[in-house]
């Protein structure tokens, strides 16, 4: 078998080896239906257990209460971008905030705008999203349907240190690339939501979890897919669902359970894994410019520029040749970024972080 490189793509990203080894013994028969899991019904007792055992594991590693349900839906975030203003937004509360850090902020707004009144509470272009805003900067309507913040910016690097205040109004938010990388106080959302390709599985799935207080706002009006109180009537299996990825997300939070040993441990290693990373950034006298501000870097995607971009072809070049990959930035923001997700190892950080101190030492003036 060709070895594995060390893979840091935003998305879709790095999967536990143990899964995908898993998955390989398994991909061409599941021991009780004696099929494969891309070949038995959405319907049958094996899946069944499997997307039942996906959800209490989601419930247990974030502690999540009877109060809020958990959807496994179709469509990724862009599809949520509209569902969410469809959904929540009602006569009596027609307008939505939004806390705009970064492109996926910026997309989200961009399609809430199309269905109906949604305002923004705050926006860091001006700072070209290098942090994100205290509670004192937040312009926020107390009347608002909801408040929508993208808890990290996957393109920008920048990640909230915590949860924004929106006082009554019911907090949503995008987790689709930190999903599950920490412990979170859920009872503070009314809806979190996230597509599995960051953090959490393959493309094809997202995960919704939602107050079912705010599903009593899903008007009868809407198309039966866009609707989420019926997808919570119907347990996630209103239409075929994405049987391969939900087993895949499976598998994932039972890696989380039970080889990690919960979200408490996810979180130092991923302290520990980013830290060895802005060690170097900071470290390197300018050669690396980080484009965070410090108190807002994210633990998952660690975003930098070289002094040139000769040099950073250079970088991206001589990373590949090491089985370093993906490490080229979003096409928007240029320069580099390391997705450092839950499922990359140590030793890929460690060879990352060694390699750029060997660049950086051999090019640096």
């Amino acid at each position: 078998m060709t070895q594995r490189a060390y893979n840091f793509a935003a998305g879709p990203a790095v999967l536990p080896e143990s899964v995908l080894a898993q998955i390989q013994r398994e991909i061409m028969v599941l021991p009780g239906p004696k099929a494969s899991i891309l070949e038995i019904s959405h319907r049958s007792p094996t899946f069944k257990e499997i997307i039942e055992a996906a959800e209490a594991n989601i419930r247990k590693l974030l502690k999540i209460s009877d109060d809020y349900a958990v959807l496994f839906l179709q469509g990724g975030g862009r599809l949520l971008f509209s569902m969410i203003p469809m959904n929540l937004a009602t006569k009596e509360k027609p307008s939505a905030d939004y806390i705009v850090t970064g492109t996926w902020g910026k997309a989200a707004l961009k399609e809430a705008k199309k269905e109906g009144l949604a305002r923004v509470a705050w926006d860091g272009a001006d700072s070209k999203y290098t942090h994100t805003p205290a509670d004192s900067d937040l312009d926020l309507d107390p009347n608002a349907a909801y408040l929508h913040y993208t808890c990290n910016e996957t393109i920008e690097g920048v990640q909230f240190p915590s949860e924004p205040q929106g006082g009554e109004v019911p907090l949503v938010c995008d987790a689709s690339s930190d999903f599950m990388h920490k412990p979170i106080p859920i009872d503070r959302y009314g809806m979190i939501y996230a597509c599995a390709q960051k953090n959490l599985g393959p493309a094809g799935v997202s995960i919704v979890v939602i107050h079912k207080d705010l599903l009593a706002r899903s008007s009868d009006d809407l198309g039966a897919y866009l609707n989420f109180k019926l997808h919570a009537d119907e347990n996630s299996l209103m239409n075929t669902a994405p049987t391969f990825a939900i087993y895949v997300v499976r598998l994932v939070t039972d890696w989380l359970v039970n080889d990690i040993g919960g979200l408490d441990k996810m979180y130092a290693i991923n302290k520990a894994k980013a830290k060895m990373l802005y060690d170097v950034i900071d470290a390197s006298g300018g050669f690396y410019d980080g484009h965070a501000k410090p108190e807002c870097r994210s633990l998952m995607n660690v975003s930098f520029r070289l002094p040139s971009e000769e040099l950073t072809k250079e970088f991206l070049q001589q990373g590949e040749a090491q089985d370093l990959t993906a490490l080229a930035g979003h096409r928007s923001v240029g320069g580099c970024r390391a997705s450092i997700y839950n499922a990359m190892p140590v030793a890929g950080v460690e060879a990352l972080r060694d390699f750029m101190i060997a660049f950086r030492d051999k090019h640096a003036g």
